[in-house]
């Protein structure tokens, strides 16, 4: 009796501080809760729409939504405003067929320019009125070796100024900046010649663009030279190269300005035929002035 007594004296004791806790628990007068009751009225929790940043509600106003698709028309209505205007100028969507080159045009395009005088056949091919890309013909202008010709330019005069103890990264940049601000005079120039004579050409900025970035290749020649041979070579190989340039230009642009009378086959004499043989003439001269003046300093 007595063991079964203390048993269940000792049950008692095992239940009671149970019971004392479940009642604790569910009248919430004794003790802190195990778990914080979120149901209810509690705290609200943390986030974006607790902190007054309604994401949803931003994405679903009809006035954000309107602002935006405004915002997105104004944004094509001024890129198409700009290549409109700009094509006028430049027309970017032609671009493609001055780079439309490959390595045996590439090669015999340079060796016009070096030796031009044995060349006869200066015309641009055409097919259907529209000439053919710079690859199939070897007259056609591209700009893939004036953009190479402008960048090996500033690389070899980087060359030539290290091996002068000149070399800066400054000066660097003022050879390159010199030289497209001067190609860029000489463009504007003969397009503001163009317009005074009047002159009903087909040729357009980016073919001048052409024409006047070729000189890169002779300016090369003769600062490679120079710095292999010395100041006489450098001499003696821009003299053959501004000479080469020269014929080049009178040869290709005379059928571009006189077009009138290479149509007729013959040279027709007057006034604005004059201005325009005039105009052929120094638009090719400026040539080896402008080969000289960028690369005479870089060879010492």
């Amino acid at each position: 009796m007595d063991y079964t007594a203390n048993q269940s004296g000792f049950r008692q004791r095992k239940l009671q501080p149970n019971m004392r806790l479940r009642n604790s628990s569910v009248d919430g007068s004794d003790g802190s809760q195990l778990f914080e009751d979120t149901s209810g009225t509690g705290n609200p929790p943390a986030g974006p729409q607790a902190a007054g940043f309604p994401a949803q509600s931003i994405l679903s106003d009809p006035m954000s939504n309107l602002a935006m698709a405004y915002g997105s028309s104004l944004a094509s209505q001024g890129r198409e405003m700009v290549d409109k205007n700009l094509d006028r100028f430049i027309p970017i969507s032609k671009l493609k067929y001055y780079f439309a080159v490959d390595t045996v045009y590439v090669g015999k395009k340079l060796g016009l320019l070096v030796f031009p005088y044995m060349h006869e056949n200066w015309e641009v091919s055409y097919q259907q009125d529209t000439p053919v890309a710079p690859r199939f013909d070897v007259n056609a202008p591209d700009l893939y070796i004036p953009t190479m010709g402008f960048i090996t330019y500033v690389l070899v005069a980087g060359l030539a100024l290290g091996t002068q103890n000149r070399f800066s990264p400054e000066l660097l940049g003022v050879q390159a900046s010199s030289a497209l601000v001067w190609l860029i005079i000489e463009v504007l120039a003969v397009l503001l010649s163009l317009y005074l004579v009047t002159v009903n050409t087909d040729l357009t900025t980016i073919d001048l663009l052409a024409f006047s970035g070729y000189k890169y290749v002779g300016m090369i020649v003769g600062v490679v030279a120079g710095l292999m041979f010395g100041k006489p070579a450098y001499y003696l190989s821009l003299l053959w190269c501004c000479a080469a340039i020269f014929v080049f230009m009178i040869r290709t642009l005379r059928l571009k300005l006189l077009s009138e009378a290479a149509a007729e086959g013959r040279l027709v004499r007057g006034a604005r035929n004059q201005l325009r043989m005039y105009l052929t003439m120094s638009i090719a001269a400026a040539q080896p002035i402008f080969m000289y003046w960028l690369t005479y300093h870089l060879i010492r």
